[in-house]
């Protein structure tokens, strides 16, 4: 019964909510396609990965501390920038950067687009001077151009379904450059011709033009689709400044400009009824086909967040598999592995999700690796379960997925999370089938690391006897180990034939393809060493979690090396959260050759 009301409850979340006509349909706003970032997306996910860069949320907060949903924050900042420039959205962590503007800790974190506005001469004379070297940057420059980039990044927001100006006269605005377009094309017909010359409209037209020409170079947000196709099939979207640009040569605007700015007006009027109906003009002119299939997808799979809710699943998972053993009830440990089995659902439906999105192999980024890492080490754990039965595989199941989702959370706060990778990666078989063996490969490493791990505690703080479960433990490990040895050097093969066809050589000691080359001979030394007989189980246990190691960094410590064809940029945090997960696996290797009983 508490399964599938658990089930219900999270299922809810994908039925569709109908709204009153006097309401505000703010789901197909959400839903209205643009193009940023190299890809199409929904206002939505426009919406939320700004709101991620900007302060590490994605909702706004309100002076009275209510929290405004990424949506409803970004129609504020498009229709109504003078109440949205006061909305605290900017996140400052370092105090160098906030001495700078004189403010102090105590003042807060957050600050407005208002608040900062005076202190843009200061920031852009900092960000001017920050150090090349992304690597070599301190704190304080790291900040600096954060904020830097935050704030560009705001101000393409406010003019891209707008230019700056009066919104409560849009309409004579757009009225007026129709005018000035007529007047001087006119005027320079003339011009060719000798004849008399309008000098005034002449300069108004190529004052006005020059601000659009501005408009256009600044802006990366595409609001329709041009009838140009480049090399690779895909369709460039025009900003704003770009089509109000080309009503030069057509002598018309474009009506999607125009159905902004009756959305604008409707929203300033609190007209919720236009509102929708522009709303869903803007929609149907926009997302046609498979594009408004993907819209919707996209938006839903913002609003159910999968892994999110995937995170506390895998914790009430290993919670009553902690109480089961404590308590020796079975019931719970049954209960536990029907919970894992649905986030392992959700995991799965989540990842299924971007794949469709992005029409890409699971793992792009760094981001979706770690994903998909926890996701193939709950697969390995739920099978283990099936066969054992005694919670030990959905404990580390649902530790590893918990962990994992973590460490992509964390990842996502860099924006948008649906981008492609950043070597050379053009998509073809090899690099599909490299990515995901040798991630399958991390996983099952780590799933016998952390096997190990719980074996370890376990045997060193338990009273019982426990024999029987270290035998049962090292058949486990050897077991994961044997399958990651085969992943691993398959997906380092299939990657070095994939490197073959892009970069020309099929190795060249990289620091990605060294670490991939550590993580199979480290495989293939804990083989030899137990068939050699070299060490008994306490030894095999400990050299499984010391893979952690070898894994953790061939997986994230190369990555932020800043050198190689594998590079992903260096991270500060991360750098130190890796450093302080390899400490413990130290200490528990020390804890475990102190205290465990046994050969």
């Amino acid at each position: 019964m508490l399964l599938l009301a658990f089930a219900c409850s999270l299922f809810a979340g994908f039925l569709p909510k109908s709204f009153a006509a006097n309401e505000w349909d703010i789901k197909v706003f959400s839903q209205i396609p643009v193009q940023h970032g190299g890809r199409i997306k929904p206002l939505d996910t426009l919406a939320r990965n700004t709101l991620l860069v900007l302060s590490k949320k994605q909702s706004a907060q309100l002076p009275n501390g209510q929290e405004l949903p990424a949506a409803i924050w970004l129609a504020e900042v498009f229709m109504r920038p003078e109440v949205a420039n006061t909305y605290k959205v900017f996140r400052i962590d370092n105090p160098e950067v906030l001495g700078l503007f004189g403010w102090k800790e105590a003042d807060g974190k957050y600050f407005s687009y208002k608040e900062l506005l005076p202190q843009f001469p200061a920031i852009n004379n900092q960000a001017n001077n920050v150090n090349p070297e992304s690597q070599l940057r301190s704190a304080f420059e790291r900040q600096i151009t954060h904020l830097s980039e935050s704030l560009t990044l705001y101000e393409q927001l406010l003019t891209t379904i707008h230019p700056a100006g009066n919104l409560n006269q849009l309409d004579q605005e757009y009225a007026h450059w129709l005018a000035v377009i007529n007047q001087g094309v006119v005027s320079m017909r003339n011009l060719q011709e000798g004849k008399p010359v309008d000098t005034e409209a002449m300069q108004e037209f190529v004052q006005l033009a020059d601000s659009f020409v501005a408009l256009a170079g600044q802006n990366s947000i595409g609001i329709f689709p041009s009838n140009e196709k480049l090399e690779d099939g895909t369709t460039p979207w025009m900003n704003l400044g770009q089509l109000l640009l080309g009503a030069a040569f057509t002598r018309e605007l474009n009506p999607i400009i125009l159905d902004y700015a009756t959305l604008i007006q409707a929203w300033r009027a609190e007209d919720s009824v236009q509102f929708n109906q522009a709303a869903s003009s803007i929609y149907e002119k926009l997302a046609q086909g498979s594009l408004s299939f993907r819209m919707q997808l996209e938006t839903l799979f913002n609003t159910i967040k999968p892994f999110y809710v995937s995170i506390q699943v895998y914790v009430l998972c290993l919670i009553l598999v902690l109480f089961g053993w404590v308590f020796k009830k079975n019931v719970l440990l049954r209960v536990a592995f029907g919970l894992l089995l649905i986030a392992f659902i959700v995991h799965t439906l989540g990842i299924g999700m971007r794949m469709y999105l992005q029409g890409r192999p699971p793992v792009t980024n760094l981001y979706s690796s770690a994903i998909f890492v926890g996701w193939g080490a709950v697969l390995l754990a739920l099978v283990i379960e099936k066969i054992y039965k005694n919670g030990l595989g959905a404990a580390v199941a649902a530790f590893i997925g918990f962990t994992t989702l973590i460490i992509a959370h964390n990842l996502a706060m860099s924006g948008d999370t649906l981008e492609m990778m950043r070597a050379v990666l053009d998509s073809n078989f090899w690099l599909s089938t490299h990515v995901i063996v040798i991630t399958l490969g991390y996983a099952a490493m780590f799933l016998a690391g952390i096997l190990a791990m719980f074996g370890i505690l376990k045997n060193s703080f338990s009273r019982s006897d426990n024999k029987v479960f270290t035998k049962t433990l090292v058949k486990m490990v050897y077991g994961i180990i044997a399958f990651a040895t085969l992943f691993s050097f398959v997906g380092t093969m299939l990657g070095g034939i994939w490197a073959d066809q892009s970069w020309g050589r099929f190795w060249g000691w990289d620091p990605k393809e060294n670490g991939a080359l550590l993580i199979v001979l480290w495989c293939i030394i804990m083989l030899h060493a137990k068939w050699g007989k070299l060490v008994k189980e306490k030894g095999f246990l400990l050299m499984a979690i010391f893979g952690n190691i070898v894994t953790s960094w061939s997986w994230f410590g190369t990555n932020m090396l800043g050198v190689g064809l594998h590079s992903y940029g260096f991270i500060d945090s991360a750098f130190l959260a890796l450093a302080i997960f390899m400490l413990s696996q130290l200490l528990i290797m020390l804890l475990g050759l102190w205290r465990f009983r046994g050969e």
